[in-house]
């Protein structure tokens, strides 16, 4: 079988769990070598090399960057995947929790990537993939704030490709529906009942059942990989139809 990403360089955020994890995961069986950046990056099970970076200090992001060039030798691909969580409607976060996911969830991005452009300028496989979500495109409820930052990726990546793409660098993301990971994990454990809510959870989307991290992880690969050397500035939905499928209801 053919490695299409044989040779190249990733860094992948948030890489030690859920989405990340298996994003990560995916890019190295493809060929990459890859760098996970995580708070916690001891848990990154799947990299070549992890990395202790906050994304919410540009001091951390840099000296991160600059050990995956020294270490690996360059970056040929950037997975924006960081990311926090919000809940409730627009009355229930005050200032500071804001503040502190829109810190993460998109000026993360903005710090990782300005920092690694350089490096992706001189790549001739140069990709970035950022992690939109459902909550971009759909109104759900209790989501105010992390439909907000959300909605400020999916912005960000189309005028991240404009700006881009004459240096080489081809810029998408993918906008997974409620997929099957630790934090929403963490939910449905807080719910008065649990398997009513994972029930509920997985009915919302079409196909019946919560996305899974890997199949998010096929549909990066796929973004950064050459073979899609003509795809760029696009959002990329792994949400089972959610965002564009209305069903009618069986029976």
């Amino acid at each position: 079988m053919t490695q299409p990403l044989q040779g190249l360089i990733a860094i992948v955020t948030g890489g030690a769990s859920g989405i990340g994890a298996a994003i990560a995961r995916r890019l190295r069986e493809d060929g990459a070598r890859v760098a996970v950046f995580d708070l916690d990056p001891e848990a990154a099970t799947d990299a070549d090399l992890a990395v202790r970076v906050d994304v919410a200090e540009d001091a951390s992001v840099v000296a991160g960057i600059e050990h995956v060039v020294a270490e690996l030798g360059g970056i040929d691909i950037l997975v924006n995947n960081a990311g926090i969580g919000a809940q409730g409607d627009v009355t229930a976060n005050d200032d500071d929790e804001w503040h502190r996911v829109w810190d993460v969830n998109v000026v993360g991005i903005a710090r990782v990537t300005r920092a690694a452009l350089p490096h992706l300028r001189a790549s001739s496989a140069a990709a970035i993939c950022n992690t939109s979500s459902i909550v971009a495109t759909a109104g759900l409820p209790q989501r105010v704030l992390y439909s907000a930052s959300k909605g400020a990726v999916l912005s960000m990546t189309l005028a991240m490709a404009a700006d881009h793409l004459r240096e080489g660098i081809r810029v998408n993301a993918v906008n997974p529906g409620t997929a099957d990971t630790p934090w929403v994990s963490r939910l449905l454990s807080a719910a008065d009942d649990p398997a009513a809510e994972r029930a509920a959870l997985a009915a919302r989307q079409p196909h019946g059942r919560l996305v899974s991290p890997d199949e998010v992880a096929d549909a990066v690969a796929y973004l950064v990989s050459p073979r899609a050397g003509s795809t760029t500035g696009i959002t990329l939905a792994v949400d089972g139809g959610m965002q564009g499928l209305r069903l009618r209801p069986q029976g």
